[in-house]
């Protein structure tokens, strides 16, 4: 049946093109050196964000997203013994901006109560500026201007070792599940992990530098975040050439997040189209 006041092509002109804005609230995370593979590991901390969502339909949208999440992890949490004994650690305040495509699973309209609640997938591209820090004396110290694997030197000039880029390009893919609250107001879920092409999210890639090279051309601060072994491998004082990371796998981060969006389009008015 269709509801006589309200004209099929009008109400899906009015209803399923729709604009909201949202402010989100969650938490991220990271895989890589330091927390090789399970999610939600390391130390969570709280991050916010916000996005505008444009519904092209009741089944596809597109979400211009902004969130800001730290991603913390200390080789001491780790139930591995070499990673105990490397004892690195860091953190990581990330900042993505990403544009986003949503599927939803089932029709849903912005203030439509009928529509209580979908699930959604969603993917995109997104672009994300970072800058790893580490612990000295009570102090958190930016490490890649240190050059703790050696970038920067003679010793990494030798091997063709670059400095790595503070910012980069991210691959989203996540799900989600959202209901409307209200004719203005939808509460949503998500969840996304993102691919990078960076392995230098914690600072830890390959293997350490030349500590004698480090000392003469980067100071003792840099030798300090370098090496933070409790007991260097083989009883050797200088690492330089073992393994420090695993320089074949991109590190991965994510994040989660909870908000609330509200409908800036037209109002819609309380009679849906009713098939």
């Amino acid at each position: 049946m269709i509801c006589l006041s309200c004209p099929d092509l009008w109400a899906q002109r009015n209803f399923d093109q729709s604009k909201e804005i949202g402010l989100a609230i969650g938490t991220g995370y990271y895989m890589g050196d330091i927390n090789p593979g399970t999610h939600l590991a390391g130390r969570l901390s709280a991050g916010y964000g916000g996005y505008y969502r444009h519904n092209f339909s009741s089944r596809l949208s597109l979400r211009v997203n902004y969130f800001k999440g730290r991603v913390e992890a200390w080789d001491e949490d780790s139930r591995d013994p070499w990673q105990i004994n490397r004892n690195l650690h860091f953190r990581n305040d990330i900042s993505e901006l990403s544009a986003l495509i949503e599927i939803n699973y089932l029709d849903h309209q912005v203030g439509n109560l009928g529509d209580k609640l979908t699930a959604f997938l969603f993917t995109g591209l997104g672009v994300y500026n970072h800058m790893p820090e580490a612990q000295l004396e009570g102090q958190w110290t930016p490490l890649q201007p240190l050059g703790t694997e050696g970038q920067g030197t003679t010793w990494a000039e030798a091997r063709g070792l670059d400095a790595y880029g503070t910012s980069g390009i991210s691959m989203p893919i996540g799900f989600g599940f959202k209901s409307n609250l209200g004719p203005f107001t939808t509460f949503c879920f998500d969840w996304g992990v993102r691919k990078t092409w960076t392995d230098y999210l914690d600072d830890v890639s390959g293997v350490y530098a030349d500590r004698a090279v480090l000392m003469q051309e980067r100071g003792e601060v840099t030798v300090l975040m370098a090496d933070r072994s409790s007991e260097p491998e083989g009883g050797v004082l200088n690492q330089a050439g073992m393994q420090r990371g695993d320089p074949s796998r991109s590190d991965v981060f994510g994040f989660i997040s909870a908000s609330l969006s509200f409908r800036i389009s037209k109002r819609p008015t309380t009679c849906w189209s009713e098939i």
